[in-house]
């Protein structure tokens, strides 16, 4: 039984209001098997073709396979050979479904393959031309229509073929848009047939990971075209035939272009692995994500959210210091490719709200409720709508349609994984489309909206099928018709709900946004209009002389969270003049400073402006009052006073020490000091212009900590006193510590060795084996080596990690290995082959000498392995509580699971863990595919130190590395000397080396838990 909703937003008939909260109770999702009708596929045959692969069926005999909730219809209404590959559907303006057909996939035609990194990015050898003197592939763009009215799509024809490498289309403007990576393309069309050559709009989009490029280009209600970009491509793109600087993105953003204004930008930063755009009926911006425990990501114009940032690089803007996550979301397997939000009445009435999203690698259609999370939202799984026991049903695009159903495209493949696919396991003839209907549909004939009158058009904004809405909006933005202009004026002002907010977007396509309009949407009753109001005047990077400085007073009455959102967001896009006054309304709602958003959307609106207008930055400040505004305290200050700091020009400190002066009271003070003392983390503060010192002196001198930092004598002595004393707070010690080992003053190390020689934590040992790293100390290894057989195996591993670290210190550990004061057997692989790194002859030669050769398991043996411990794992009954003190043992080191261990590796709670042999694979060949944020690098430094890890985070400055043993190791840039990928995962090799049978059924047992395990009484 479905628990009661709350839908964020619902229409209201003809006049909608927004946000409204409806209490509806969900009728029962009793699953039941669907009696399908394959609608207009009677040439499918049901008998299984000869030659079919295992667990490949007909699309007959897949349509068969579905569950589908007891008030739904789940229509097969396309399928091979009408379509094949289908990766992403769409609907022109006469309800026709166009299907992008991905059969090129993965490979672009006629390129050749120079190299390709451990991503599977591929550098190729040249830039493919585009049409249409380009490279003839074999993607498709097909055209289906319901002639009769009878949901049967009867006629299929085909509006481009040979094209290579194309993964979306968009109508409109005369012609059909067609995002075909490394190009976006616009055909001129005629009689459903291009009219001419396509101009080529926009290039450089990446190629290296075509399941990861440019891709899902739709409209968005203000005549922007927008996209999304994977995290696996990069991009430098560029308008053809015009010299400009490259607009770069590296990794996952989503972006958008003005086909008008020929204008083409980042409209956020960052994300997941972005599949889809999804706009809802309000404007607001999603993607689907691969990633678990989240539906996807909500965008805000301009914001910066989680990058994958070792494998996708660093947040362009160095200062921007914070980013956004994705929706919240209770425990979920893996992920949603795609997904909608279902805003029609093709549905049920109590599916209105909710998001649907496709799950290929879970083979189902997922349904969760949307809700507000203060200026974002969250969401909560209410179950699989469409489940599937065809393993081979890949879903990777939703829509809705002109008739209020949604359609799905599957894929249709035995694995849906870029690795499999790049080594040739694909299935190019195989694909459906599906449409998820209510069970009691009647279907008749599509509309033709292109032979509406605009006035007509204009009438249909009232209706509630959003599908309908979006595409008058597109043709009324195609003809520009002015005529409509007097009635939207008119009839906005004294119109509510989505209507109101619909003629405005009607009114801005038409041509009839004007300032002295804006003036009065500004005051607007509906918060959404006054919202898009500004966003549409900050749109083209100015308010104008009159609009300006009324919208800094109206910021600081507006009631709604989403509209001062929007207000921050718009702010970053205009001037300082523009803008500032704007933030500094928005920064006294101490409302706010709880929000998801608001803070850090103030501080880029902020921090835009710091380079080139750091006067009227400062001036903001003047104002004694701002200080003590709450978002001003805890966000604003110290960021601001961490970035000037960072930045390290001697303008920037006398920033600082104006900022400093600035400070109303002490407490400013010492929060600008704090944010201050960030800026040095990892680094020397020595040298510091006298002027910002004796600020600093007038706020006590800063803490311990920063006068270790500065390498004050006074603070080093006071601080080692304070890391002996076992009376000090154990928090203290461990920062101080950890402040040792990064500003490498020598007086500490016999102190620190002593630690490891006392009964101290093993959290003191290992922080204190961390810090010592960073000296280069002869007698640090031999005092290492000479404890290490005592030392309990957590406070071990991180020895082993140090005495590895360097080359000396790594000939001292194969050497009381050779003079027998180490047994051999009590060194790790993952050790081993950290000694290897430093290509010594000595060392290979003691390692030969007592391990033989260093290599991992075969693949062949991996294989066996692997078949052998899967029966192993479902031939008898495991016992899930014994199986968790082995997880403890083995994986919680590096892996969360319902909670328990720690977040060094991937969390495995949202993962599909009943497919044991997957989960073999991953366990037995750690390396066979990294998941993406966890790639482990070897960084090699000037000061002789080896060393391995994830890395967690990256700036101008220093690289953190997370170790496997669970340390983060701050090194500073300038002492890099070299960093790579390796290709290697930190999960060790042989976790279920010496396990009985009966063990790996426990752990496994314990491993399939849907929930986490009671204790037994």
């Amino acid at each position: 039984m479905m628990a009661t909703t709350k839908p964020v937003w619902r229409s209201r008939g003809a006049v909608r209001a927004l946000n409204v909260n409806l209490d509806c109770t969900m009728k029962s999702l009793l699953m039941s098997t669907l009696a399908f009708t394959l609608l207009g596929l009677g040439m499918l045959a049901d008998a299984q073709p000869a030659n079919a692969p295992p667990g490949k069926l007909s699309s007959a005999n897949a349509a068969k396979a579905f569950k589908v909730a007891d008030d739904l219809r789940f229509d097969q209404i396309l399928a091979e050979p009408n379509v094949k590959q289908p990766l992403s559907l769409s609907f022109d303006e006469r309800g026709r479904l166009w299907v992008v057909q991905y059969l090129q996939y993965p490979h672009p035609a006629g390129l050749k393959i120079m190299s390709r990194d451990m991503f599977w990015r591929v550098v190729y050898d040249k830039v493919p031309p585009p049409p249409p003197n380009h490279i003839r592939g074999k993607d498709i763009i097909s055209i289906h229509e319901d002639t009769q009215g009878t949901g049967v799509y009867d006629k299929h024809t085909t509006f481009l073929e040979g094209m290579n490498i194309v993964t979306s289309v968009a109508h409109g403007r005369g012609g059909v848009w067609v995002l075909n990576p490394p190009y976006l393309l616009f055909y001129p069309t005629k009689d459903d047939k291009p009219s001419g050559d396509p101009v080529a709009h926009l290039q450089g989009f990446g190629l290296e990971d075509t399941h990861s490029c440019a891709s899902n280009l739709r409209w968005g209600p203000d005549g922007w075209l927008y996209g999304a970009h994977g995290s696996t491509v990069s991009a430098h793109v560029t308008r053809p035939g015009i010299k400009e600087t490259p607009v770069q993105m590296i990794g996952q953003h989503m972006w958008r272009y003005h086909p008008e204004k020929k204008r083409f930008e980042i409209y956020a930063e960052g994300g997941g692995n972005a599949f889809g755009v999804e706009i809802d009926a309000l404007g607001r911006v999603y993607s689907g994500h691969n990633g678990g425990d989240t539906r996807g990501f909500h965008y805000v114009q301009g914001a910066s959210y989680r990058k994958g940032f070792e494998k996708h690089g660093v947040l362009a803007n160095p200062f921007s210091f914070g980013y956004f996550e994705a929706m919240k979301a209770n425990k979920s397997q893996r992920f949603t490719h795609t997904f909608v939000i279902n805003e029609a009445d093709g549905l049920p009435a109590h599916y209105r709200g909710r998001l649907f999203g496709v799950e290929p690698l879970s083979s189902r259609v997922m349904m969760s409720e949307v809700n507000a999370d203060r200026s974002s939202f969250e969401t909560k799984d209410l179950g699989g709508v469409v489940t599937s026991s065809d393993t081979w049903f890949r879903p990777v695009d939703i829509k809705p349609g002109p008739d209020g159903s949604l359609y799905v495209a599957d894929f249709y493949e035995a694995k849906i994984a870029h690795l499999g696919h790049n080594d040739g396991v694909i299935d190019r003839e195989t694909g459906r489309v599906y449409r998820l209907a209510d069970k009691n549909a009647k279907f008749k004939k599509p509309v033709d909206l292109s032979k509406k009158t605009s006035k007509e058009l204009v009438e249909l904004l009232s209706g509630d099928n959003r599908w309908e809405r979006e595409t008058v909006l597109r043709l009324l933005g195609d003809r520009k018709d002015r005529s409509v202009i007097p009635m939207l004026i008119e009839e906005i002002q004294n119109t509510r709900g989505q209507t109101a907010l619909d003629y405005l977007w009607a009114l801005n396509l038409s041509g009839g946004f004007t300032a002295e309009v804006a003036e009065r949407l500004l005051r607007h009753p509906e918060p959404q209009v006054r919202l898009w109001t500004i966003r549409v005047l900050a749109d083209d990077h100015q308010l104008g002389a009159k609009v300006a400085p009324q919208l800094a007073e109206l910021a600081r009455i507006e009631k709604s969270v989403h509209a001062r959102s929007q207000y921050a967001a718009s702010a970053k896009r205009l001037g300082a003049n523009e803008g500032l006054p704007l933030v500094q309304s928005l920064l006294t709602r101490d409302e706010d400073a709880a929000d998801i958003h608001m803070p850090l959307l103030l501080w880029w609106a902020i921090e835009v402006h710091c380079a080139k207008d750091r006067d009227k930055v400062l001036d903001m400040f003047r104002e004694s009052s701002l200080w003590r505004a709450k978002i001003v305290e805890d966000t604003i200050l110290p960021r601001l006073m961490k970035r000037f700091a960072m930045a390290g020009a001697q303008k920037d400190y006398q920033t600082c020490v104006d900022l400093f002066r600035l400070a109303p009271e002490k407490k400013h003070g010492q929060i600008l000091l704090k944010g201050f003392e960030e800026a040095f983390k990892g680094r020397s503060s020595a040298g510091l212009p006298n002027e910002l010192l004796a600020e600093i002196a007038k706020l006590g001198g800063g803490s311990v900590a920063f006068g270790v930092r500065q390498g004050k004598e006074d603070a080093i002595t006071k601080a080692l006193a304070m890391i002996q004393n076992p009376k000090s707070a154990i928090a203290d010690r461990l920062d101080l510590i950890d402040i040792f080992g990064e500003s490498k003053q020598s007086r500490c190390v016999p102190l620190l060795l002593n630690l490891l020689s006392t009964k101290e934590s093993a959290s003191i040992q290992k922080t204190t084996l961390g810090a010592l790293q960073s000296y280069k100390d002869d007698k640090i290894g031999a005092e290492v080596v000479k404890l290490l057989p005592a030392m309990t195996s957590e406070v071990r591993e991180v020895a082993e990690s140090l005495l590895v670290g360097r080359r000396e210190w790594s000939r001292q550990l194969v050497n009381a290995v050779d003079g027998g004061k180490v047994d051999s057997k009590s060194i790790p692989l993952a050790t081993l082959r950290k000694l290897l790194l430093h290509r010594d002859d000595e060392i290979a030669k003691l390692v030969k000498k007592h391990w033989g050769e260093v290599k991992g398991a075969t693949t062949e043996q991996m294989r066996k392995d692997i078949d052998r411990l899967a029966a192993v794992a479902t031939s008898g009954k495991g016992d899930p509580y014994p199986g968790k003190k082995m997880f403890t043992v083995k994986c919680a080191n590096c892996h969360l699971f319902h909670g328990v261990g720690n977040a060094i590796g991937p969390d495995l709670t949202p993962f599909k863990r009943d497919d044991v042999p997957n989960l073999l694979l991953h366990i037995i060949n750690p390396n066979v595919e990294i998941r993406e944020g966890y790639e482990s690098s070897v960084v090699t430094t000037e000061s002789g130190r080896t060393l391995s890890g994830i890395v967690v985070e990256k700036d101008a400055r220093v690289v953190v590395l997370r170790t496997a043993e669970g340390q983060r190791i701050v090194l500073p840039k300038d002492d890099i000397e070299a960093m790579s990928v390796t290709g290697i995962s930190l999960m060790p090799e042989g976790l279920l080396v010496g396990m009985s049978d009966q063990e790996v059924r426990d752990l496994f047992a314990y491993l399939r838990s849907g929930q986490p395990l009671n204790e037994r009484k």
